[in-house]
């Protein structure tokens, strides 16, 4: 029977929250709060906070481990081999909100999501990956995040990169705009390739470059000068990365669904945005440039 190290998974999941923390919180000079939380169905979670910091506006870094006795309907029509099961996920899920609109929002994720019957073997998948969404693009900044993330799959195969870079781009499309929501990066779902000791450390893989992917971007722009026009398309664009999130995104309709914690699941959203009935960016401005230079998909590397 295939065997699940599930604590050695919890136990990694919590040290990168706190590595992530950490680094983010030199950055900024602000510290995280922490929210400790039970769910009253079966497990809990931290989850830390940054508001009105030096450089995020608002981030979140939350690490969840919720077990129950069975799945919600939506997990089970879609996976029938999971019905009459118990499961536990578990993860760690970040979203991070600069207040300079040259700096990108950036979202990681990894998670362990397992299913067992007495009596059977069990069901297991890893998923995760990260990706970045921009304002205003640069072409530097974007290299440097798919080089990163490249170098994170090299050693797990030369076609790991492009297929999760592809599967990226395809998830994080919003279809009622025909557009995607940034850049990409990575994102992989259903991951038990190579058996569990290798999946996990292609987990950690990936958990462990998301800060040499962000660092050096966040540095590199969050002291640029900036007035209100570029505010303004901040808070446009951001409207985006919240219609994606309340409309696409299964990590956000597995929580409610499953009974997750709220604040928690919607932490992922930013603390100010603006919507307008059909704006359209000046011809030739750096508004327009993100729209025709860095939304389509691009092989950045």
């Amino acid at each position: 029977m295939t065997e699940v190290n599930i604590q050695a998974v919890k136990d990694y999941l919590l040290d990168l929250q706190d590595r992530i923390c950490a680094a983010l919180e030199a950055v900024d000079g602000c510290a995280f709060v922490e929210d400790a939380w039970q769910r009253e169905a079966g497990g809990g979670g931290r989850t830390r906070v940054l508001e009105n910091g030096n450089v995020i506006e608002k981030g979140g870094v939350n690490f969840s481990h919720v077990y129950g006795d069975k799945l919600p309907p939506s997990a089970t029509a879609a996976r029938p081999e999971l019905a009459g099961r118990s499961f536990e996920a578990m993860g760690v899920s970040l979203v991070i909100h600069p207040r300079n609109p040259y700096a990108p929002t950036s979202h990681a994720n990894v998670r362990l999501f397992v299913a067992q019957k007495e009596g059977a073997e069990p069901v297991w998948w890893f998923g995760g990956g990260f990706d970045l969404t921009p304002y205003y693009g640069f072409e530097e900044d974007v290299v440097h995040w798919h080089q990163t993330a490249k170098q994170a799959c090299v050693p797990f195969g030369e076609d790991i990169y492009p297929r999760f870079k592809k599967w990226c781009d395809e998830y994080f499309y919003l279809k009622h705009r025909d557009e995607a929501r940034g850049v990409g990066g990575l994102f992989f779902d259903d991951f038990s390739e190579g058996g569990f000791e290798n999946a996990f450390a292609f987990m950690r893989a990936v958990g462990d470059s998301y800060i040499d992917a962000y660092l050096p971007i966040l540095n590199k722009r969050k002291d640029t000068e900036y007035g209100e026009r570029e505010r303004d398309f901040q808070l446009y664009r951001r409207g985006r990365y919240v219609e994606f999130n309340l409309v696409f995104d299964r990590g956000t309709l597995f929580g409610l669904q499953s009974g997750g914690r709220t604040e928690s699941i919607l932490m992922s959203l930013p603390p100010e945005v603006r919507w307008r009935y059909d704006w359209q960016p000046q011809e030739g401005s750096a508004e327009a440039k993100l729209y025709s230079d860095f939304l389509p998909h691009r092989d950045w590397i």
